[in-house]
């Protein structure tokens, strides 16, 4: 996730790059210190979304220990998430001023620190704000983690070494639910955090101690009204913010699907082991792949193109959901993932190719809007599966997806009008 600055880092990054000495001296695999850095920020991603996710497959559990509905329990997921989108901001302009590694190291720290509280937990009202606490900080990671790969990788090898990171997201987003799945069915919902959180420390201690130091890094000043005006500009971009919006509502459907599908499947007539439950999180994996082919898909579709097969897929995953059989269900599944990492992939490399100055701050706009809707999207779905069971929360899903194509087909009568008004104004 790039920071938002007032663009020192880019301006850095340009000056890197037009400068061969400077070049020379950035990390290549191969060379030394690469793949020390790449495993440690691989081990930061796990530990990133391991305890970002932590709770969501022990929901049914924590309901059943405090006493809490649904929808009150779906805010130990929609807190952290929801801090994290209001901090991305924030922390990703003090890197610019402390240092990413710095901020990486403090972000981190907090976040292990309070992973080991959560377990302790007296109240569902203290544990949903440790984890408020705890998304807040985790903010302040992967705001940084972009700009220091940006510094301190040579051009040609940030692809690689952006993709250990994110794959360290992914791995830590559903090993720490299948960790937590199996853990909790033996011992309980809290030792399965006990151990998501010692797991995290062990992650932080190795990040720190193989992270290289940063060789590249210029520190800026903070400038608020430099950063505001760059917010400014971005929000007044019609394109960049229906990117925005499909990013939130793709999120939307995700968050509500797998922040309440473990109420469904403890219930008659799947009435599945908590294990079992948490082992469904390797449909996750679906999402890799259809990521990758995100590419292909707009080079023979089309953004909108590719932005509509996500849809159908989405839209007829969370319909074949409704179904009683749990091949389906779980069929469901893997569609619902799949046209989702595929839309969001489409999405997300969207507003990097449309925003011609602040990448930075437009990413990382996106991603605030994008864990916005992963928080609405959790307790709003909870919320629905309160009121109307499983199809409550596919009813929300749908809407959700209807919102996409709405938001989409409207860009596309944007852009023909903006071609008429030119065409206009040519033949003037």
């Amino acid at each position: 996730m790039p920071p938002a600055s007032s663009g020192a880092s880019a301006t850095h990054a340009a000056a890197l790059s037009s400068s061969s000495p400077a070049a020379d001296s950035r990390l290549t695999p191969g060379g030394p210190g690469y793949r020390r850095m790449s495993f440690a920020l691989f081990l930061a991603g796990v530990a990133t979304f391991a305890l970002l996710y932590s709770t969501q497959a022990l929901l049914p559990l924590v309901s059943a220990d405090f006493g809490a509905s649904a929808s009150t329990a779906s805010w130990t997921v929609s807190a952290a998430t929801g801090a994290l989108a209001l901090f991305v901001l924030p922390l990703s302009a003090l890197s610019e001023r402390f240092g990413r590694r710095a901020m990486m190291t403090a972000s981190l720290g907090v976040a292990v620190a309070v992973g080991l509280l959560v377990p302790f937990a007296p109240s569902v009202e203290v544990l949903i704000a440790l984890r408020a606490v705890q998304g807040a900080a985790l903010a302040g990671l992967p705001a940084s983690a972009m700009a220091f790969l940006a510094e301190e990788v040579r051009p040609k090898a940030l692809v690689g070494a952006i993709g250990m990171f994110v794959a360290g997201n992914s791995i830590g987003g559903m090993s720490g639910r299948i960790i937590t799945g199996w853990v909790a069915q033996a011992w309980g919902w809290r030792a399965a955090l006990a151990v998501v959180g010692v797991v995290a420390v062990l992650c932080a201690v190795a990040f720190r101690a193989l992270l290289p130091a940063p060789r590249h890094f210029t520190p800026g000043s903070l400038n608020p009204r430099a950063l505001a005006r760059t917010v400014r500009t971005h929000l007044s971009d019609p394109l960049l913010c229906r990117l925005y919006a499909i990013g939130a509502l793709f999120m939307t459907v995700f968050g509500a699907v797998y922040t309440v599908i473990g109420y469904r499947l403890t219930e008659a007539p799947f009435s599945l082991p908590q294990g079992v439950i948490g082992s469904i999180f390797l449909v996750y994996l679906v999402g890799t792949v259809s990521s990758a082919a995100a590419g292909k898909l707009v080079a023979r579709l089309g953004r909108r193109g590719a932005l509509y097969l996500a849809v159908g897929t989405t839209a007829g995953g969370l319909l074949l959901s409704l179904s009683a059989s749990l091949v389906l269900v779980l069929l469901g599944l893997v569609l619902i993932t799949a046209g989702f990492f595929a839309g969001h992939a489409v999405a997300s490399s969207s507003v990097s190719r449309t925003a011609t100055t602040g990448r930075a701050q437009a990413s990382a706009l996106y991603q605030s809007a994008y864990y916005l809707g992963s928080s609405a999207g959790g307790t709003l779905g909870a919320v629905a599966f309160h009121a109307g069971g499983w199809a409550g929360t596919v009813g929300l899903g749908l809407l959700a997806v209807l919102g996409v194509v709405s938001v989409t087909v409207w860009g596309s009568h944007a852009a023909r009008a903006e071609r008429r008004r030119g065409l206009v104004a040519r033949s003037c």
